[in-house]
């Protein structure tokens, strides 16, 4: 059984601590909180873009702190579930790998790659386990692209695109501050950088236009370059002005003998989706059962394989890796520089 410790009650922490409840080798001993409100299991002040509202929760036999020292020197904790602002991950890492505990980050895995570095650093000399929370593979739409990948069944991946997009999130403080959240590139267009990086290998190049707001990007649409010049592969988005639509994400994945294609639109008014589809060689339209799941439910199976590898059942994460999660932060401020500076960055 695999204790967790929760750093942060937000959001995030919210949709962890529901998932963690369902998954059968793990149980949430400890909570770590600033709020006294939240510290009392009072946890109805969470709202976000899906899954449900926080409500009242039972922390019987839940150890509390308000201080998160408190929490990575609790002996009953094997891994620390970090949850907290982006501009902490670093240093709070590095603070539970010292006291010997491994930990999950939460994307985006920190704000620089200098930062990144110096966790990967941490966990090497603890000997301990940093698995970072990218969620966007365990989707069952980006699964299935994952799987075909691996299988071969449609032959060699020969590119795709890729975009996501948010209304701009004037409630969110700090937003666009590279030194607390990093701006759309690093806390939301990260995702599909990661999955990117983990599809198709590490480009060399990337070239990226866009407009900034301030020192961070706004919108841009980028095209990678790889090692393999057959490889065709481009993301598009940020964060646009218009509140009628507020997220929007898509991709269309080629393989040698078929296109996968999805998207989901949320709407002001209702949310639209182009199901998942197969377009095939042979001129056959294939549609996958529908996968209409809560979007919270994909952290079920990304933190049952948390506790798989942190039991030692499991050798290692591919798709939560920390050096993959790091590649993907290196690959944001490349497109944030090629965007500032309007030319090609190399790798």
């Amino acid at each position: 059984m695999v204790r967790v410790g929760i750093a942060g009650v937000g959001f995030m922490g919210w949709i962890h601590w529901l998932a963690w409840q369902k998954v059968a080798d793990a149980e949430v001993v400890a909570i770590c909180s600033r709020d006294e409100a939240k510290r009392r299991g009072d946890w109805t002040t969470i709202q976000g873009n899906f899954g449900p509202p926080g409500q009242h929760v039972d922390l019987s036999g839940v150890s509390v702190y308000e201080n998160y020292a408190d929490l990575v020197a609790d002996d009953s904790v094997d891994l620390v579930d970090i949850c907290l602002p982006p501009n902490l991950h670093c240093q709070q890492t590095i603070d539970a790998l010292d006291a010997g505990r491994h930990v999950l980050c939460e994307k985006p895995m920190a704000l620089t790659t200098g930062q990144c570095d110096q966790m990967l650093e941490a966990a090497s000399r603890a000997g301990r386990h940093l698995l970072v929370g990218h969620c966007l593979p365990f989707f069952a739409e980006f699964g299935l692209v994952r799987e075909l990948a691996e299988s071969g069944k449609y032959g060699r991946l020969q590119g795709g695109e890729f975009k996501r997009t948010v209304a701009d999130p004037a409630w969110l403080e700090g937003f666009f501050d590279p030194d607390r959240t990093g701006g759309p590139l690093l806390d939301l267009l990260v995702h599909d950088v990661h999955f990117i990086r983990a599809l198709f290998g590490m480009p060399t190049a990337v070239c990226s236009r866009g407009r900034m707001r301030g020192e961070c990007v706004e919108y841009c649409a980028t095209v990678y370059d790889f090692d393999n010049k057959d490889l065709v592969v481009c993301s598009f988005g940020g964060v646009i002005n218009q509140q009628g639509r507020p997220f929007t994400h898509a991709f269309e994945v080629r393989f040698e003998q078929a296109t996968v294609q999805f998207e989901f639109a949320a709407f002001a008014d209702t949310p639209e989706m182009m199901p998942l589809k197969i377009l095939t060689a042979q001129g056959e339209v294939l549609r996958p059962e529908a996968c209409d799941e809560d979007p919270s439910d994909a952290f079920v199976p990304e933190l049952a394989e948390v506790a798989s590898v942190v039991s030692g059942e499991q050798a290692r994460s591919s798709m939560l890796d920390g050096g993959l999660a790091r590649d993907a932060i290196e690959l944001c401020h490349a497109q944030t520089q090629s965007v500032r500076e309007g030319r090609k960055v190399h790798l």
